[in-house]
């Protein structure tokens, strides 16, 4: 499975979907957004899933490409709520043009996204649409509860777990089930390939939870500690609770409750390495991952691509550590 040749098609196929026509100012923004960088994991889960069931992965752009509209929609929208300035590097729509603008951009990007499921007919369209529909309402939760956890002042570990199931992983589990509906696969193997994104990508997320904290700026790809300066509270930020005495417990929350413009870096990785968070996120990464190949290895692709699907998980999980 060559990615880099996935990638690169994508990438084309992407932005010859996206109008150049007035008002510029809808579609100007989702151009910019597309161009925007990112690593096209979710398309190419969908190219190498169509692939792994033996089907063709040129029937499965159109699908590919509205599941990655789809996701810079989310991430339009999570910068405007976020308020944030900056994705991937560069101003984020919103403050490029404004929140109005963005909105309406990122509205747009939604419904290209389920326009292009057109491309597809009878059977296939309807479980394409199904899953997308059912996607759209999970990544719509996941994000509502991790807003609700900014002002929490008690979070139970499975809440988060479930939190990243739904905001970031079910999108990897319907890449690989978008790939599976396109190539025919049985319902078995459905649900199976989803089980195996769906894993991976809680695993991929505590990843980088972990990373943000303990990872290297160079090899991550992004600044060390965001999660701290934004006071997110991560399984790392759990984890220690539960494992810090009373009176470090009491350290950490008062740490958290400070003013965001206060650095409080140095002292919560303290605290984090005190609790023993660095190997117990690691411990949930692996047990994230195991369950993500024990589902694969129950699909009935070959053993060739069965292999592929490892080694791509191991890479996956081996970005810095």
């Amino acid at each position: 499975m060559n990615l880099e040749k996935y990638k690169e098609e994508i990438e084309k196929y992407l932005l010859d979907q996206i109008p150049e026509k007035k008002p510029e100012k809808i579609y100007k923004p989702i151009r910019y957004i597309l161009q925007n960088g990112g690593k096209r994991i979710r398309p190419i889960l969908v190219l190498m899933s169509v692939q792994s069931f033996k089907g063709n992965p040129q029937d499965a752009m159109a699908a590919a490409s509205a599941l990655e509209i789809f996701h810079n929609f989310t991430l339009l929208h999570d910068d405007i709520m976020d308020k944030a300035d900056m994705r991937r590097g560069k101003a984020t729509v919103h403050k490029k043009w404004d929140e109005n603008i963005a909105i309406l951009s990122g509205d747009t990007m939604m419904i290209l996204a389920y326009k292009m499921l057109e491309k597809y007919e009878g059977e296939i369209y309807k479980k394409l649409n199904s899953l997308l529909n059912k996607t759209a309402i999970e990544v719509c939760e996941g994000q509502q509860m991790d807003m609700d956890f900014e002002k929490a002042s008690h979070i139970e570990v499975s809440s988060y777990l479930e939190m990243i199931r739904l905001k970031t992983a079910v999108l990897l589990g319907t890449a690989l089930k978008f790939g599976g509906i396109i190539a025919g696969a049985n319902s078995h193997d459905l649900e199976k390939i989803y089980s195996f994104g769906e894993n991976l990508g809680i695993a991929f997320q505590i990843q980088d939870d972990y990373l943000d904290s303990f990872g290297d700026s160079k090899s991550f790809g992004k600044k060390i500690g965001g999660d701290i300066k934004d006071r997110k509270k991560t399984i790392l930020f759990l984890e220690s609770l539960k494992n810090l005495n009373p009176r470090d417990q009491q350290k950490l929350r008062e740490l958290f409750n400070t003013d965001k413009k206060t650095d409080i870096f140095k002292e919560v990785i303290a605290l984090y390495e005190k609790a023993g968070v660095p190997e117990i996120a690691k411990d949930w990464i692996k047990f994230y991952t195991s369950k993500a190949i024990d589902s694969l290895q129950e699909t009935s692709m070959n053993q060739e691509y069965k292999k592929s699907w490892e080694n791509f998980a191991g890479k996956l999980m081996h970005r810095n550590q």
